[in-house]
């Protein structure tokens, strides 16, 4: 009998596993640098023609290899990243497959050039179509240089489904882009026709390495966080929420080193935007997650894209606190002029998580103190450790109101205006939330019920939304298909128009609205319309203890920086500003 089982050649083996992990000149250019990166490089070349599918070569200056070992990871699952099983529960190094270097020399022209960095030979090896053609010692300096050439040569169906050279180009430029913010002290160059496309120097400040890639402009608009919960920590640089536009935006999630894909994590994120941002607007996020290897599974896509959490759900909960944290302070605010980037210093690959400091700032989460005399600011002398650095002088400074629309007040560090509409609204709207959580209803009665003829639409939304429009302060009572009788009303501040209120209220609760339609509850659609119709107006002067009070009550939000519009509450101007302005710095 015919036997109709075989064990496949090993060149045919190669072919198939290059279908997993080389899809395209892009995942060729992600496998090898992630080896450069796993040797220690501190500089990588990455050099490409035709969009890497006439020629692409990685040249780094890592550890390198002798001849033996350069003879070894040309063969299919050798690897110098994993010894045993229990390795695989706790992946440190990027490339740990043993597949990569195989795979690729099986569907190409492949070169190999190395010399260890403790010194001997430097070798050469040439790999035709995963058959090696020519072993050679040669002269060279430490490290490892791949050139991979002709791409899918000997599997046309596979050429065929690569796009363009530009198109092709993009995606090496993205990957080397995402390797290179996952890896600062690494620098990175590339290369494409001969034109430089990126040229990275080495560095320990993200913003930097952002605004090498992207420019100045992006950098400055980004807010750093550091956040530590119970082993995760979370870091980056998150986008100033006043500075968030619609349209493209950046996402690049990374977790120990390796970037990686994740919706339901970026879902998190902006999570913590929510309230911050008008629909439909998405901000720029750099997330860098370090969390111990055994807590994650990288061992789930061929080409490691995608990772698995023990515990995702407190991963999710990590993020959007430490995006939270980040917007609950002064630096979120808006800013006149171009603020500074800031410093966020990223631990080294397989250094476990310390207690989470952000460059130059005290303990993370203490970003602003209010506006109470006696704060230390984060200049002062004789502050503790640990004490919250305040940004506000500890003196009572000038304030005063610009229009009977803006507020303005003298800081330690300059100067800052507040919509007083904006800032209000923001104060009603946390405050409410906090009532409907805590089971809060305060109002005061009226001494002549007010009696009002409402539409259909705006009466069923007064049917169905009465019991959370009680807990806001209206009690209620339906007289007929189309009248309702208001017996008390909430009392948010003196200059209130309880009536107005309620006509507006229940017109965009009832036909909706941007803001309203944006809610993820009846709760916040109610907050969110009252806060925004009940808040004092532009135009209505204030004494100088409202403007106190509304500071105080302000500052005291969660977010105080942004109303439930996503429009600024908050304007900065530094004295820096100012000085370059004048022409004094």
């Amino acid at each position: 009998m015919q036997r109709r089982i075989h064990i496949l050649p090993d060149h045919v083996a190669n072919q198939i596993a290059a279908g997993e992990v080389v899809e395209r000149p892009a995942s060729a250019v992600k496998e090898l640098v992630e080896n450069s990166l796993d040797a220690l490089a501190s500089r990588i070349e990455i050099e490409i023609r035709n969009g890497g599918k006439t020629e692409l070569r990685v040249a780094d200056d890592g550890c390198g290899m002798g001849r033996d070992d350069a003879l070894l990871a040309i063969d299919r699952h050798a690897t110098s990243k994993i010894r045993d099983e229990k390795d695989l529960r706790a992946i440190r190094s990027l490339g740990f497959r043993g597949e990569a270097l195989p795979s690729i020399a099986a569907v190409s022209r492949f070169e190999l050039e190395t010399a260890p960095a403790q010194g001997g030979e430097a070798t050469r090896i040439k790999i035709v179509g995963g058959r090696v053609v020519a072993v050679e010692e040669i002269a060279r300096r430490p490290g490892t240089t791949v050139t991979v050439r002709s791409l899918f040569f000997n599997v046309p169906a596979r050429a065929k489904f690569l796009r363009s050279a530009a198109a092709e180009a993009r995606a090496i430029s993205e990957v080397t882009t995402a390797l290179s913010l996952a890896h600062l002290s690494s620098g990175f160059r590339l290369r494409s026709n001969n034109r430089e496309l990126l040229d990275l120097p080495r560095t320990s400040d993200l913003a930097a390495r952002i605004a090498g890639i992207w420019g100045e402009e992006l950098a400055s608009q980004l807010l750093p966080i550091d956040h530590l919960s119970d082993g995760l920590r979370v870091a980056g640089l998150i986008q100033r929420p006043a500075d968030v536009r619609a349209g493209s935006r950046r996402v690049y999630l990374f977790v120990n080193g390796r970037p990686f894909s994740d919706r339901f994590i970026v879902r998190a994120a902006e999570e913590a935007f929510r309230t911050t941002l008008p629909s439909g607007y998405r901000p720029a996020l750099f997330l860098y997650l370090e969390l111990p290897a055994e807590e994650v599974d990288v061992n789930v896509h061929p080409a490691k894209a995608e990772v698995r959490f023990r515990n995702k759900m407190k991963v999710e909960a990590t993020v959007t606190a430490a995006v939270r944290s980040g917007l609950e302070g002064i630096e979120s605010t808006a800013s006149l002029g171009v603020p500074a980037a800031g410093t966020v210093q990223l631990m080294p690959r397989g250094v476990p998580p310390g207690p989470a400091q952000r460059a130059g700032a005290g303990p993370v989460g203490a970003q602003m103190a209010l506006f109470v005399p006696g704060v230390m600011a984060p200049s002062e002398p004789g502050a503790e450790p640990g004490e919250e650095p305040g940004w506000w002088t500890g003196r009572a400074g000038a304030m005063w109101q610009l229009h009977d629309s803006y507020i303005l007040a003298e800081t330690g560090s300059g100067l800052i205006i507040v919509d007083q509409h904006s800032a209000h609204e923001r104060v009603l709207f946390e405050q409410l939330m906090r009532d409907f959580r805590d089971g809060v209803s305060l109002s005061q009665r009226l001494l002549f019920p007010i009696t009002l003829r409402l539409g259909p639409s705006e009466m069923q939304a007064v049917e169905e939304l009465a019991r959370i429009l009680s807990q806001v302060g209206y009690e209620l009572e339906t007289f007929g298909s189309n009248t309702v009788i208001i017996h008390a009303v909430p009392n948010p501040h003196p200059h209130f128009d309880a009536e107005r209120c309620f006509r507006e209220m229940i017109a965009e609760l009832a036909h909706g609205s941007p803001l309203v339609d944006s809610a993820r509850n009846q709760h916040e659609r109610v907050a969110k319309s009252f806060a925004c119709k009940a808040a004092i107006k532009a135009g209505q002067h204030l004494s100088e203890l409202e403007m106190t009070e509304l500071f105080d009550r302000l500052f005291a939000a969660e977010l105080p920086g942004h109303d439930v519009h996503g429009r600024p509450t908050i304007l900065r101007l530094s004295l820096e500003e100012l000085a370059r302005r004048f022409g004094r710095s």
